[in-house]
């Protein structure tokens, strides 16, 4: 959906340009175009910007899914140490297997090789 909109956006500038550049005295056309090509890119830097901002969430939402789902599949098999606890003594010992969980979920190698696929080039 943002590349879509970068995309529509960039295609109405070109078709902007165009139409005007038609109007425009030749003598004036040089500082018109330049005008417009730091106005492009201005928007390239906005849309990057925002790009960064979605890969950044979408790593967080990556690593909170990876973790659930190591959490979910330790339950199931039973591992022995459920995250339900029955007293509050237990509790540390449950923060800490949460904890654990997290770090040996492999988020940090699922998300090395799948952020390159969605970064600029």
């Amino acid at each position: 959906l943002h590349m879509e909109r970068w995309r529509n956006h960039v295609t109405a500038e070109i078709k902007r340009i165009n139409r005007n550049l038609q109007s425009i005295p030749s003598a004036q056309k040089t500082n018109v175009i330049r005008w417009w090509l730091q106005a492009v890119h201005s928007r390239f830097e906005h849309y990057k910007t925002e790009h960064i901002k979605m890969l950044k969430e979408a790593t967080v939402l990556l690593e909170l899914a990876l973790w659930k789902a190591k959490l979910d599949d330790d339950d199931n098999k039973g591992g022995g140490d459920s995250l339900e606890a029955p007293t509050k003594k237990v509790k540390i010992n449950v923060e800490c297997t949460r904890n654990e969980r997290r770090v040996t979920s492999g988020a940090n190698i699922v998300i090395k090789n799948v952020l390159p696929f969605l970064a600029l080039k």
